[in-house]
């Protein structure tokens, strides 16, 4: 937000920015203002929502290779010229050139083309200290046991039951912290992950149904009251198509969708190869969280050249 950038001036203090999503996020924001310029957005209608306009490639961004307007932060999609939302970011983006320092919750090698698009055209002063989580792990004091990324209160009653399973057994379902999905999603996902017949997890938050309580269908089911995991479209990009662990599924869900691709995740020759992918990210994770890593050398310099600097 760029009244902290004036306040820090104001007070001449270090100007930090965290970007707590993918680098990716933060790059499609600088470059809203020439979505405008080229005429992508706003949208003529609702209608291009759904008549494939959505497909349309995004080549006036360097970094952004093969991305489609859906790949992008879905509040681009405006009808309006004025949207606050799309302002608002705008507006903020204008100001980051201002920052002292820009860190980022990922790693060189999840994000190369967009940090390289950042290092040698935009910023020289951004540090890759991700993911936050493995980095946390990373320290001996007992005081930050209690930190954590979830924002709802975790319930581990769970865990019991998930321990009774075999390895890679049991299929995880989180649909994110701040999700709205209609009765007839919800409805379809749910016969289709009972249909699949595999074990599953599945974490229903109170408010995940804008429009009814969800108890009527939930004891069904082996779930459990907690947090979710947002896949936005551009997450999701890099998900399926960028790491190529992850297959997405049309919005429009249908429960005999549902089953296969868990069928596929579970037992078939692409999941399997998606689990090797996910081990080898897991390793260059360890790997750059480690005390020689990067993600841990960035956050010393974040501290000792820019937090310790005298302003």
């Amino acid at each position: 937000m760029s009244f902290t950038i004036q306040a820090a001036e104001e007070h001449a203090l270090p100007i930090v920015l965290l970007s707590p999503d993918i680098a990716c996020m933060f790059f499609s924001a600088l470059h809203f203002r020439t979505l405008f310029k080229k005429g992508l957005i706003p949208f003529n209608d609702k209608s291009y929502l759904t008549n494939g306009y959505l497909d349309t490639k995004v080549d006036c961004v360097p970094g952004l290779k093969n991305f489609r307007l859906k790949d992008l932060p879905d509040f681009i999609r405006i009808t309006d010229q004025n949207d606050s939302m799309v302002e608002f970011f705008i507006e903020a983006a204008n100001h980051f050139h201002r920052a002292s320092a820009i860190v980022f919750n990922t790693y060189n090698e999840l994000e190369s083309d967009v940090l390289n698009a950042l290092y040698y055209s935009m910023f020289s002063c951004l540090y890759t200290i991700g993911p936050l989580p493995s980095l946390l792990n990373q320290t001996p004091h007992s005081h930050l046991a209690s930190l954590g990324s979830n924002l709802w209160k975790e319930d581990t009653k769970c865990l019991e039951w998930l321990e009774s399973k075999e390895p890679e057994s049991v299929v995880y379902v989180n649909f994110g912290s701040i999700t709205v999905m209609t009765p007839d999603q919800l409805l379809e996902f749910a016969w289709g992950l009972a249909n699949s017949k595999k074990p599953f997890l599945c974490i229903i938050r109170p408010d995940l149904d804008g429009t009814q309580p969800l108890k009527a269908f939930v004891p069904e089911f082996q779930c459990c009251v907690g947090h979710f995991l947002l896949i936005r479209p551009t997450n999701c990009r890099f998900i399926c198509s960028e790491w190529e662990i992850g297959i997405e599924i049309n919005t429009n869900v249908k429960r005999d969708e549902v089953e296969n691709l868990i069928n596929e995740l579970m037992s078939g020759e692409k999941g399997k190869k998606m689990r090797q992918k996910v081990m080898e990210l897991k390793k260059k994770t360890e790997k750059n969280t480690s005390p020689a890593g990067h993600s841990l050398m960035n956050l010393d310099k974040v501290i000792k050249e820019v937090m310790l600097k005298q302003y």
